[in-house]
């Protein structure tokens, strides 16, 4: 009896894990974002600041400023954060940027949850070269079935 309550938990809660898996909804939003590295700077060779600009699908011209961390010291991952402006003609947006980073050779893969004004959620997968001076990202959007 208790091998076939556990086994009924076990299942009760891999369909719960599921079904959060599941909530991730990509809205078929897609735009690619192309920025050119402006600048990148460290105060203490372990936190490093990035700040570029570029263009990026409906948002227009985007300026992006980052803060890469490695806060549990594994060297070639880490975390972080950013935010962005835009301008569209007369439209303005500004944006929260987090997520994590690793090294994948000479670049660096960038794995971003993106909260925007216009209350968009984007999902953003990137690459930065910091030799060519150049971060490509392409972004989709996440349905999250919340109305402004």
């Amino acid at each position: 009896m208790k091998i076939i309550t556990l086994a009924l938990t076990a299942c009760l809660a891999l369909a719960q894990w599921n079904a959060y898996a599941g909530e991730l909804n990509l809205n078929g939003e897609k735009f690619q974002g192309d920025f050119q590295i402006d600048s990148t700077f460290t105060r203490d060779g372990k936190t490093f600041e990035v700040s570029a600009s570029g263009d990026a699908g409906p948002y227009g011209r985007v300026y992006l400023s980052y803060i890469f961390t490695d806060m549990i010291g594994l060297k070639d991952r880490g975390e972080f954060t950013g935010h962005a402006w835009t301008q569209n003609g007369e439209e303005v947006n500004t944006a929260t940027l987090q997520g994590v980073y690793l090294k994948d050779g000479k670049v660096f893969k960038m794995y971003s949850f993106d909260l925007v004004s216009d209350g968009v959620v984007n999902l953003a997968l990137g690459t930065v070269d910091f030799v060519a001076k150049t971060i490509k990202f392409d972004v989709t959007g996440v349905e999250t079935g919340a109305t402004k």
